[in-house]
């Protein structure tokens, strides 16, 4: 009797400490904080989508913070200085956690690999190379054609460094269009200057230019992949549409700052992971032009490290600055 009566005392005051230990057990208990990447942004919706989903699960407020400016580096550096506990995450993409590394070499906050914990993509995409209708072109073949003739057409990005900027200078190397860059504070901005007719071209996301699509308030002429992208199937792939070699791929994952509890980081991955896999959302992030891409916090932390491997060089080559 005394044996079980130890043993008994001793698992009671084991079992608090037990639970102590684990960081996981009690997480979520307060506010989580999304940080986003500008209003009308495809970071921005995704990270909408995922705090609403969150919120819904958890009985906690998931929040979004979305602050536009300097290629996304503003949020990511606040994310990156944040407590390390998982209540503070970063929508990531391949501007702050990839262009900033040339842009800002010099006077970077961060790194992008040593001050996060990855811990699930969330999405990839393509671009598409969308024009005001007023343009006279109806095909990537005779937008080509127009712009060499013209000489001096601009285009809109979500920012130096942007996949956007990087689509189109990717297009202006694999055809030698001489177009001009306007970089803009968001993608959000990047397509209403279109709209406006400050620029006559941009390259956004299906899921950007969704609504301005439908209305024909724009034209798709292609998107940047050699196959056609499934959330924008009416669209021709740039392949299709006469442009070689133009592949540059839009993607978001989640990140918390480096020395977030591994337990806390598995969590967060597997309930992001089962919003993502469900068929409601893969259809909804469909028909906004992206696809749901859940993983391990290992492959996305190996998608960083070869996204910076490809766009390094190229970003060097080309003289991109930043802002």
């Amino acid at each position: 009797m005394k044996t079980f009566t130890t043993f008994v005392a001793a698992f009671l005051l084991a079992a608090p400490f037990a639970h102590a230990q684990d960081p996981a057990a009690s997480f979520p208990s307060r506010t989580i904080r999304i940080f986003g990447q500008g209003t009308g942004s495809t970071a921005d919706y995704l990270s909408r989508y995922v705090a609403q989903k969150l919120t819904g699960r958890w009985g906690q407020p998931v929040i979004v913070d979305s602050r536009a400016g300097a290629g996304g580096t503003i949020p990511t550096d606040v994310v990156a200085k944040s407590p390390p506990d998982g209540y503070n995450l970063v929508m990531g993409h391949i501007g702050p956690m990839v262009s900033a590394v040339t842009l800002y070499a010099n006077n970077l906050p961060y790194d992008p690999v040593r001050d996060f914990e990855p811990v699930t993509m969330v999405g990839q995409g393509v671009v598409v190379l969308v024009t005001h209708p007023a343009l006279p072109v109806n095909t990537a073949r005779e937008f080509i054609a127009y712009a060499k003739d013209k000489g001096n057409l601009a285009y809109s990005s979500a920012g130096n460094g942007s996949t956007s900027h990087l689509a189109g200078e990717l297009l202006k190397k694999v055809t030698g269009v001489p177009l001009q860059h306007v970089p803009y504070k968001s993608a959000g901005f990047a397509l209403t200057a279109v709209l406006t007719g400050e620029v006559q071209v941009s390259f956004l996301s299906p899921l950007t230019a969704h609504g301005q699509l439908k209305a024909g308030k724009v034209k798709a002429l292609a998107v940047s992949s050699s196959v056609r992208f499934p959330g924008a199937p009416d669209i021709p792939s740039a392949t299709e549409a006469g442009i070689q070699g133009m592949e540059a791929k839009l993607w978001f994952g989640l990140f918390a700052p480096a020395k977030t509890p591994r337990a806390v980081v598995m969590k967060l991955n597997r309930e992001i992971g089962d919003i993502l896999r469900a068929t409601e959302t893969q259809e909804t992030f469909l028909k906004q032009g992206v696809a749901a891409a859940p993983g391990s916090p290992e492959e996305l932390g190996d998608w960083v490290r070869s996204e910076l491997a490809r766009w390094t060089p190229i970003i060097q080559a080309t003289g991109i600055k930043a802002d």
